[in-house]
């Protein structure tokens, strides 16, 4: 507990009691001014929607990976650990060459906000894929094969008996998706051109208020940050929960 609060408490709490140093009409303020409420909007909207297509899109290519057998399967294994790998800017920089002005794909989404949802897409797809994977490799295949003999249809096998066990599996790493998407900042400050009011997301408008010494702006946002994200873990630990006792 001593080493936890070294590291995770104190500096929270220090945080939370910066935001409330100028009270409650100066932490109000703070995050309702109108370039940073929309930042919030911004970076927590995007970071949703980018958690709901990794817990869909993460959980398939998990299942893939542990229930199929195809060429090139140990290099996918590797390219799904690229975005832990890369540093952060050096994603940036690969997502603008690929997605920029001089895209060879002919796909220009820099300046705009599906540059912000590329760059969350891309830095959160493996944490749904390594957290389903293990425990989908050690589900016993003898208990599908239980429930198919007894006549149940695929779909009634995969809600019943499959998802409840990859339920715990599939919240952990929809957090974790999440808290990523809404602290990023490395991967999409080149491509996102951070532009006021429509692709500056919550990290730049902290940094922006470090920069102009406004510690209280900047504690305020990440107190906002810190409860979203807290609500949302607390969520998804009630859904899996919810659909394990259904399983």
């Amino acid at each position: 507990m001593l080493w936890f609060s070294l590291l995770v408490l104190i500096p929270l709490a220090a945080v939370v009691a910066t935001a409330a140093a100028g009270g409650w009409s100066g932490f109000w303020q703070a995050v309702t001014n109108e370039q940073t409420a929309a930042a919030i909007r911004l970076t927590v909207g995007t970071a949703m929607l980018v958690t709901v297509v990794n817990v869909v899109m993460g959980t398939l290519i998990a299942w893939v990976l542990v229930r199929d057998r195809f060429p090139g399967q140990r290099a996918l294994e590797v390219l799904i650990d690229v975005p832990f790998a890369l540093p952060t800017i050096v994603a940036g920089l690969v997502l603008l060459s690929l997605y920029g002005p001089d895209s060879p794909l002919g796909v220009d989404v820099a300046n705009t906000r599906a540059a912000v949802f590329l760059a969350f897409l891309f830095v959160t797809l493996p944490f749904v894929v390594r957290t389903v994977q293990p425990v989908l490799a050690e589900l016993d295949p003898e208990v599908e094969e239980a429930a198919a003999s007894l006549g149940a249809s695929r779909f009634t096998t995969f809600r019943r008996i499959v998802l409840p066990a990859l339920a715990p599996a599939i919240a952990a790493g929809a957090a974790l998706s999440f808290a990523r998407g809404v602290s990023e900042y490395g991967s999409l400050v080149l491509l996102s051109g951070n532009l006021p009011m429509q692709t500056e997301v919550t990290s730049v408008r902290i940094l922006s208020s470090i920069e102009n010494d406004n510690l209280g702006n900047a504690a305020a946002v990440a107190t906002v940050l810190l409860a979203v994200s807290f609500a949302v873990i607390v969520a998804l630990d009630v859904i899996q929960r919810r659909v394990g006792r259904r399983g």
